[in-house]
């Protein structure tokens, strides 16, 4: 089998919204899960997209997806691609499929000329750090995420 990777279409949000569940499922953070299919298909394709999607397809059927954006460093005075969440249905891992997509990002990060390519991985997921790994990522042991959401990001914007 083979796979066809291409930028998402308006017609695989549901797809694509399916496998966000699973993820989160696996990740153990199916709670957190807010959104919905309305509101990734304004995400990807609205007026403003603030973020973009490939996919690939075994035999039409799309069996992973890839959701990045652009972020920005000062350092190196260019843009980078930051891969929010890469997710290859279970039934079709062992393929393969996972490496051929970050590659495609990898192309697509050349492509516009990016500084970098970055992403997050949880650190109990030894399975994809090792793979990071293998595929040439360093993972950063000095750098940790900084979050605020909700009420506390509310709050923060209304410090004085």
């Amino acid at each position: 089998m083979s796979l066809n990777i291409r930028p998402a279409r308006p017609e695989d949000v549901a797809a694509i919204f399916a496998m966000i569940r699973e993820l989160a499922v696996f990740e153990k953070l199916e709670h957190m899960v807010v959104a919905d299919e309305a509101m990734l298909h304004d995400a990807l394709f609205g007026v403003r997209p603030p973020c973009e999607a490939i996919v690939g397809e075994e035999t039409g059927e799309v069996v992973t997806f890839a959701l990045f954006f652009h972020n920005f460093s000062t350092f190196l005075c260019k843009k980078g691609l930051y891969l929010e969440d890469l997710y290859v249905r279970q039934s079709r891992r062992g393929k393969g499929y996972g490496k051929l997509m970050l590659k495609a990002l990898a192309a697509l990060a050349v492509e516009r000329q990016c500084g970098r390519f970055e992403w997050s991985v949880l650190d109990w997921n030894a399975n994809a750090i090792s793979f990071y790994e293998k595929m040439g990522a360093a993972v950063l042991p000095d750098w940790r995420i900084c979050r605020v959401t909700g009420e506390s990001l509310t709050a923060l914007a209304r410090a004085e």
